[in-house]
């Protein structure tokens, strides 16, 4: 039986990918046994999505060759290579055998068919179920990767649930099958840290139970201390670096290896510092490390000001159920009498649960969601008091980096003119040469170059299209920027540069952010404030000091204990949360209680329990 485990099951000879006269990825070589979890890392357009996709035989539908390589599968019918497969033999493999969790949900989702359809297809497909035991089925997966209210969710569409419920929708629908090998590109990209560190330990916990060999694909290398047997660093294309996770992380040989650790934030490292701090961060340069910046304390709030943005007890509400005449009979609470501001030169982060909230508030602010009650103020004015004109200069003064980076680029236009077109709505330029340069400039300000302006989406990775995204946000020159999960698609090497860049940004223009992220280290060095947002409502308000260092709510604690920490010597027991979620879907009338804040210490509060 040892023997039969220790085998590999998926096997990469040799592998080389080509998309046109482009080598992608060259040589490559790697092999994962069942109930073991290999991780492949490296920086943004390194192979890593395409050794995944060339796995699956899809890579070939976005115009990828193979000139060299076998993928020997070693499945319940002998061994089989993936890549001489025919695509009947491949239909029954995906899904069932091998089955994948793409980094973007929306894009892997169909967006006319419910959650409980799309579920439910695989289950009829390869476990012949009637399409009622299907959906039974499928509402109990969703509560497995615990979503609230999953029978209500099977008759919801995908464009009504969160990023991070799409994910966990998506990884659901892995799980179908009960495959013997799930490949996970970026699969907790988009979910906070709580769900993260549970949907981890689901993986595991059906990993020893189906033998099942996991290709974990990621940039998060707290995550991949904490799940992987084995590492292969991935660099340009070619393999550089593979061994047991904790020989790499103590002991790094390649240049490029020893960049991306030392490229880690980790949570606790600025315990005493009163305010963010820019450090110098390790680039690659002709296969060469070198050491590039200085550390800069951020102390640009401008507390002595008004607040440029203030929000009084907003309230946010979805009404998503009708009853028989017609009639809302439940609404979403997503959120309830929040109250904060924000001053020029300073960064507020928003954290908290996915369907907390944090992307709603952050689109009602932009006027992308209609407010149900409350004020916000910009720059002294009110929202409700602004004529059109006053609110087409509020959309130049504030730009929103959305979260999904493939959703807000149009697949049509080139990037040249997605980050060109802000700038000409607003007639802030009016040369065409001159928007040229400026397009030029920002394109290489994100670590792009001006060649890429002339690309469509589809040819960038994930990470590189979120770069696009920040370069188009800044086209405008705002006054203040909603980063919603801006970083979470980055590799931490690039993610360290555009920190940086987001805190030079901030110095030299005196932009203030609204950070959105569930990443807390990235949280403890970037932000002045954090708002920890529970259900619709802020439980933990105070400096990045207080609620880090002293955290006092229940749930900003369980927030910080879950984080995953680069260091595979340390061990750490997730324990999945006991009973049911609260949902923020209630009756009509039936409204949920408004917790009061007490200031614990000067600029600190937090939720007291009802």
């Amino acid at each position: 039986m040892t023997d039969i485990l220790s085998a590999p099951i998926l096997t990469v000879e040799d592998l080389s990918v080509e998309f046109g006269a482009t080598r992608v990825i060259e040589n490559l070589n790697f092999s994962v046994a069942p109930g073991k979890t290999l991780a492949i890392v490296g920086e943004s357009g390194s192979g890593k999505s395409v050794t995944s996709l060339s796995i699956m035989r899809l890579a070939e539908t976005m115009g990828a060759s193979y000139p060299s390589g076998k993928i020997i599968f070693s499945g319940p019918d002998g061994e089989t290579d993936l890549l001489s497969a025919s695509q009947k033999q491949m239909r029954a493999i995906r899904g069932k055998d091998i089955a994948m969790i793409f980094q973007e949900p929306m894009m892997s989702l169909n967006p006319v068919f419910t959650i409980g359809d799309q579920i439910a297809e695989s289950l009829i497909l390869h476990e012949g179920m009637r399409k009622a035991d299907a959906l039974i089925e499928g509402k109990r997966l969703l509560e497995m990767v615990r979503l609230p209210d999953a029978g209500e969710l099977l008759a919801r569409y995908p464009h009504q649930l969160s990023g991070g419920m799409r994910q966990r929708v998506m990884i659901a629908m892995a799980m179908a099958c009960r495959p013997k090998v799930l490949i996970a590109d970026e699969p907790t990209t988009a979910l906070d840290v709580t769900i993260q560190a549970q949907i981890l330990t689901i993986i595991r916990d059906l990993q020893e139970e189906l033998g099942m060999a996991v290709i974990f694909i990621t940039h998060d290398m707290g995550v991949v201390a904490e799940i992987a047997d084995d590492v292969v660093v991935m660099w340009k294309g070619k393999k550089v670096e593979q061994g047991p996770v904790k020989e790499l992380f103590a002991n790094p040989q390649h240049p490029y290896t020893q960049t991306l650790l030392s490229s880690v934030p980790k949570l606790g490292s600025m315990a005493g510092e009163p305010f963010p701090k820019r450090f110098p961060i390790m680039l690659m340069e002709g296969g060469v490390p070198r050491l590039v910046g200085s550390e800069h304390i951020q102390n640009t709030a401008r507390y002595d000001e008004a607040p440029l943005l203030s929000v009084r007890d907003l309230v946010t509400r979805f009404d998503i159920k009708k009853g028989f005449f017609g009639g809302v009979t439940h609404r979403v609470h997503a959120a309830e009498n929040v109250s904060f501001d924000i001053y020029r030169g300073e960064t507020l982060a928003l954290v908290g649960e996915s369907g907390s909230g944090k992307s709603t508030i952050g689109r009602t602010i932009q006027q992308l969601q209609r407010a149900t009650s409350g004020n916000i103020t910009f720059d002294g004015r009110s929202l409700s008091s602004m004529n059109r004109s006053d609110q087409q200069r509020l959309r130049q003064e504030i730009q929103y980096i959305f979260q999904d980076p493939f959703a807000s680029l149009d697949p049509r236009k080139k990037i040249g003119f997605s980050i060109a077109e802000p700038i000409r709505t607003h007639h802030l330029i009016n040369s065409e040469k001159q928007i040229r340069i400026r397009v030029d400039q920002l394109l290489e300000r994100v670590g792009l170059t001006s060649e890429h302006a002339n690309r469509y989406p589809h040819e960038f990775s994930g990470g590189q299209r979120q770069r696009i995204c920040i370069a188009r946000a800044l086209a405008s020159n705002p006054k203040l920027i909603i980063a919603d999960e801006a970083l979470s698609a980055l590799d931490v090497s690039i993610q360290a540069q555009i920190i940086n860049l987001f805190m030079e940004l901030q110095e030299e223009q005196g932009l203030a952010y609204l950070f959105i992220s569930h990443d807390m280290a990235v949280v403890e060095q970037m932000s002045h404030r954090v708002a920890v947002l529970y259900l619709g409502q802020i439980a933990e308000l105070g400096t990045r000091q207080q609620v880090l260092e002293t955290p006092t709510h229940a749930y900003t604690q369980r927030l910080l204990s879950a984080v995953p920490v680069a260091d595979p010597t340390l061990v750490r027991n997730h324990a999945m949360l006991k009973g049911e979620i609260p949902s923020p879907i209630r009756r009509v009338g039936d409204e949920p209680a408004i917790l009061n804040r007490q200031e614990i210490a000067p600029g600190h509060f937090v939720a007291q329990a009802c």
